[in-house]
């Protein structure tokens, strides 16, 4: 029985010391075959993953910053096309504007401004007020410099196009 006893007591007092339970909820390596751990692994892991973090959090800030910048360069240029847009509607026009037609704007000597039907090819030159530039009328009621039309309407087609290959049935 004393043996019994120096078991017990033997058990009791290493009980504080080493984990009775099953190997998968053991605070440390049970295996033979598990790596060890050392402290300075573990810190040296740690400082490794902060440096990632911070890599992969400072390049998705920057992704951020650009298209922030992107997007109030965006929102610049809209503002500026249409503060254009009212000023052209605010020119005298003394006919019914339609949409799809090319007006002609001009300047006069006390800054005043006001759209024509007629070019400045078609007054030979003999113009007695300054030629802006030309516009066409867009179905939006947006107006587009006549140069340009051209190239609005080639960037539609192409949007048309692709928009259609891509749509159902497309592969």
């Amino acid at each position: 029985m004393s043996d019994e006893q120096d078991n017990n007591s033997g058990e009791s007092q290493d009980k504080g010391l080493r984990h009775m339970g099953p190997d998968h909820s053991s605070p440390y390596p049970v295996s033979r075959l598990a790596t060890a751990f050392e402290p300075v692994d573990v810190s040296k892991e740690l400082a490794e993953a902060d440096s990632h973090l911070n890599t992969r959090v400072s390049a998705k800030l920057q992704v951020l910053a650009d298209q922030i910048r992107s997007l109030q360069e965006e929102a610049r240029k809209t503002l500026e096309e249409a503060q254009e847009d009212h000023d052209l509607h605010r020119a005298k026009c003394h006919f019914h504007r339609k949409p799809g037609h090319t007006y002609h704007l001009y300047e006069k000597a006390d800054g005043s401004r006001y759209f024509s039907m007629v070019s400045p090819r078609e007054w030979g030159g003999n113009h007695p007020d300054t030629y802006v530039n030309s516009y066409v009328l867009n179905q939006d009621m947006s107006w587009t410099p006549a140069d340009q039309v051209g190239k609005a309407e080639e960037s539609r087609e192409m949007v048309a196009k692709l928009l259609e290959n891509s749509g159902p049935g497309s592969e």
